[in-house]
């Protein structure tokens, strides 16, 4: 299988002076650009400010050119990933409402876009409890419209607190619970965080064993590639270089050449730090994956 491998990269501004090719207009269609100029095959956006409750506003010719130019360059498959503030299991009727607008959005933009994917973590009980929080969700989603051609992407969860997603019951609890066909997203950094040792070949051989027992390695849809600044464990997430983290080098080799991960497209959330970024991110895993 061909290494579909690439970054998250912003949709914002306009490509780096000095480039031989002309800069394009600012929206969505500059993600493409940045990903090739990083090196990736695949990766992931936001269309539009995490941080805030704001609409994807998605042009049409934007749209189109996103998706020509995505076509033209071999990019994908894409994934969005929904605002930080989406909560699909808190108890509180106008945040999980918020939180269904924005998600319906986001899955409509994946499909003007051509998007395969909608990424979403679940979010914090906030006290209702493991079982109301997972069933909250599973509501949530289940209200939405999703267009035949996006699939959403529950991802995992580095666990602290009252957030859910950290255990692997707790994605399989949600797929069980829900109507609409879902699959998930592991995070490596967040997996790691919350238990699930990934730093040697026994530890990643256990933990994808654990996950297609408990969820199933047919929901595997895509991986968000990162090492972890804290150990296993911690419950704290904070993304290090591929390698230079607590999982390592060793880790990341034998997960990358672990037959359930070969075919899967990784999407890297590593930091811009130490004079390196995604291109050598990226450089390195491809180092680290075994030709076939």
């Amino acid at each position: 299988m061909t290494l579909n491998v690439g970054a998250h990269v912003s949709i914002s501004g306009s490509k780096t002076s000095g480039d031989d090719e002309s800069p394009p207009s600012d929206g969505v269609d500059n993600a493409v650009w940045r990903q090739r100029n990083v090196g990736g095959n695949c990766g992931q956006i936001f269309t539009h400010s995490p941080q805030v409750w704001q609409s994807p506003d998605v042009e049409d010719d934007e749209a189109e050119a996103f998706r020509a130019e995505s076509d033209t360059h071999d990019i994908g498959p894409w994934v969005i990933h929904t605002s930080y503030l989406v909560n699909l299991c808190t108890p509180k009727e106008g945040l999980r409402e918020k939180s269904r607008e924005s998600m319906q959005e986001e899955v409509e933009a994946a499909h003007k876009l051509g998007i395969p994917y909608v990424n979403v973590h679940l979010g914090a009980h906030t006290g209702a409890g493991v079982e109301q929080g997972l069933e909250n969700a599973a509501a949530v989603i289940d209200s939405l419209d999703v267009p035949d051609d996006v699939t959403i992407l529950i991802e995992s969860d580095a666990g602290s607190g009252t957030k859910l997603g950290g255990d692997f019951e707790h994605l399989a609890t949600v797929l069980e619970l829900a109507d609409t066909d879902l699959d998930i997203c592991l995070d490596t950094a967040h997996a790691f965080a919350a238990g699930y040792d990934l730093s040697t070949p026994e530890g990643v051989a256990d933990t994808l064993a654990e996950l297609d027992d408990v969820v199933g390695l047919e929901h595997l849809k895509y991986v968000h590639l990162n090492d972890s600044k804290h150990e296993c464990g911690t419950n704290k997430d904070e993304h290090a270089h591929i390698g230079d983290g607590h999982i390592g080098d060793e880790g990341f080799e034998a997960f990358l050449n672990h037959e359930a991960i070969r075919d899967v497209p990784l999407a890297l959330e590593t930091p811009t730090e130490d004079g390196r970024s995604y291109e050598w991110n990226i450089q390195h895993v491809k180092e680290l994956r075994d030709e076939e």
